[in-house]
């Protein structure tokens, strides 16, 4: 599509932040203060910020277009996370790292949403809008994929504050990249009558409680899969279990893109789910690190059908005046869930073995199945009924 490849650069770019910022933190606070807990608690500050703040300025986007939002959100956020580095350099207070950690999580953007709303602008009613979300699910899976590894390596071994700062040139730089391209924005839609929140639409609160228990999935997974390698003697092997998670959810991705399908959205979500949940039970069951990595692989492989399929309800279920702010919603959960089953796997492995918190996972996967079972009707719309190959 004519400046499709423009936007989907720098929207990658710009996004790559997602997967460095947490870890980044964790590592320059922890190092400075000598103190996991400050370091994970000022992580958790700047995720729930953002899981807070995502549909409002999702709402902001589509009243008054993404070039007017996007660029002063991350210079905000560009200005925050270096006041956050300066505080923490210089011994600053406690209040200050999370009072900037507040700031930088608010201003953060959901660029892949305003990505996706690009797509459904150039792509909506198109058989190859699905592509194009599976493409951007994919991309999401490589940037899990290497930016941890990327922070860690710059963090660990070229300087300290080297892994942030390169995540705040990629959040800068591609995010006003991407705002620039006008040609490509979706267009502001004037609504003369008030209109709710895209969360009072049945579906699209089943769908951010079903990503809910999802985040609490991949909240868990991370922290625990990381306490199971250095359990078992292998703490430098965390990184490719936690990247073979990932890099099973971007294999699917590619070929469940590339797939035409006959049935409906709603059915694949549920299949999705239900797959989700069955690739997750071995690992339950698993002492060793190296079939642990191909465990987690299979485990991740219904993720991006999942997500992809997700997105593609909330594209046919919010009105277009409503878009990004509704797919951020999908932020949010996913963000609140993350940091519950970050806080939750922690307290289990702790109590119980890393092998015994994996449960806490099943556990989730299994509740997203059974809610995404219980409301699916509320999935069913005239267009994803008719719309197999969507």
């Amino acid at each position: 599509m004519p400046g499709a490849k423009g936007f989907v650069v720098a929207g990658f770019f710009g996004r790559m932040p997602m997967s460095m910022l947490g870890i980044g933190i964790v590592l320059l606070i922890s190092a400075l203060t000598n103190s996991w807990a400050t370091a994970g608690a000022v992580s958790a500050t700047v995720s729930i910020a953002y899981a807070v703040a995502a549909p409002l300025t999702g709402r902001l986007v589509d009243r008054y277009g993404q070039a007017r939002i996007l660029v002063p959100f991350v210079l905000l956020h560009g200005a925050a996370l270096t006041a956050l580095m300066v505080c923490a350099h210089n011994d600053a207070p406690l209040w200050t790292l999370f009072a900037s950690g507040v700031i930088a999580g608010g201003a953060a953007t959901s660029l892949g949403s305003m990505v996706r709303a690009r797509w459904s602008h150039l792509l909506g009613g198109s058989a190859r809008l699905h592509t194009a979300f599976s493409f951007e699910s994919v991309a999401d899976e490589v940037i899990f994929v290497t930016g941890p590894a990327l922070v860690t390596f710059l963090t660990t071994m070229v300087n300290l504050y080297a892994g942030l700062i390169l995540a705040i040139a990629f959040t800068v730089a591609g995010t006003i990249a991407f705002a620039l391209q006008r040609r490509t924005e979706p267009p502001v839609r004037t609504v003369t009558v008030a209109s709710g929140s895209p969360i009072t639409i049945p579906g699209v609160a089943l769908l951010s409680c079903v990503f809910l228990a999802m985040g609490a999935v991949f909240g868990s997974v991370d922290l625990i899969t990381v306490a199971f390698a250095e359990a078992h003697g292998a703490k430098a092997a965390a990184g490719l279990l936690l990247a073979s998670f990932a890099g099973g959810s971007m294999v699917s991705g590619l070929w469940f893109g590339f797939r035409q399908w006959r049935i409906s959205l709603r059915h694949r979500f549920i299949r999705g789910l239900v797959v989700f949940a069955a690739g997750l039970t071995p690992i339950v069951l698993i002492a060793d690190t190296k079939v642990m990595a191909v465990a987690l692989f299979f485990a991740g492989l219904a993720i991006s059908p999942t997500i992809i399929t997700g997105y593609a309800l909330i594209e046919r279920l919010v009105p277009g005046h409503l878009l990004t702010e509704g797919m951020a919603w999908i932020s949010t959960a996913v963000g609140f869930g993350v940091a519950i089953g970050a806080w939750a796997g922690g307290r289990l492995t702790d109590s119980f073995g890393p092998s015994n918190a994996y449960a806490f996972s099943l556990i989730c996967a299994t509740l997203a199945v059974m809610i995404g079972v219980g409301g699916n009707t509320w999935l069913r719309t005239p267009e994803t009924e008719a719309a197999a190959a969507s």
